[in-house]
């Protein structure tokens, strides 16, 4: 009876460990060398929306880029804080004049694409737009920071060149200025603004002269 009743405990851990591989084999994916986890699948599954959204709407497909302030080619302003100085992760992009002489001036896309957020974060980020691009099959993120308003709306197409927001300092934290980030990591947290690991990032300045139309 004994023997019995160890044979079984036995035979019972063993179905046990199947069904524990089982179900890890059934957690983790690999797409293209990528190995996918539940944690991040809910992200591949944003970017595969972006990227149908836009090749369903051709329209809104990116033919090029310009620069964010004094369209198309930064006209009045200057690039104060490039991208990896002080392991700046953007440009911060002032207006000659200094100060707040660019607060409230305007705020265009840099080409075109999907408005994926329009949120306040507040502290040292303050009113952030975010734009999805596709161009050349690829999808790209810019970021603008420290908006004083903001006239677009969070999911809706736009076009290279509209207004999307006003230069802001972040309520005061700053003299005004935009903070501009450019991404080829979609869906990104909204990050530290700051660090040497660029991994996600790109310099906003010679992407934007390189991509010209």
């Amino acid at each position: 009876m004994t023997r019995l009743f160890i044979c079984g405990l036995l035979l019972l851990a063993f179905v046990a460990c199947k069904n524990h591989d089982k179900t890890t084999n059934e957690e983790v994916h690999t797409i293209e060398d990528i190995v996918i986890t539940e944690d991040t699948t809910e992200v591949i599954e944003q970017k595969t929306d972006y990227l149908k959204l836009l090749t369903d709407n051709p329209d809104y497909s990116s033919d090029g880029f310009d620069f964010p302030i004094g369209k198309p080619n930064a006209r009045g302003y200057y690039n104060a804080q490039k991208f990896q100085e002080n392991d700046h992760l953007g440009d911060d992009w002032n207006g000659v004049g200094g100060g707040n002489t660019d607060l409230g001036d305007p705020i265009y896309a840099i080409a075109n694409g999907y408005i994926s957020e329009v949120k306040d974060y507040e502290g040292g980020w303050g009113n952030v737009v975010r734009i999805v691009h596709l161009h050349n099959n690829t999808l790209y993120e810019s970021l603008y920071a420290h908006c004083d308003t903001m006239v677009v709306k969070a999911n809706n197409f736009i076009k290279k060149g509209e207004q999307i927001a006003t230069i802001g300092n972040c309520n005061g934290n700053y003299y005004a200025h935009l903070h501009l980030e450019l991404r080829d990591a979609v869906g990104l947290s909204i990050g530290g603004g700051y660090s040497s690991d660029t991994t996600g990032y790109l310099d906003p300045t010679a992407f934007i002269n390189k991509n010209r139309k």
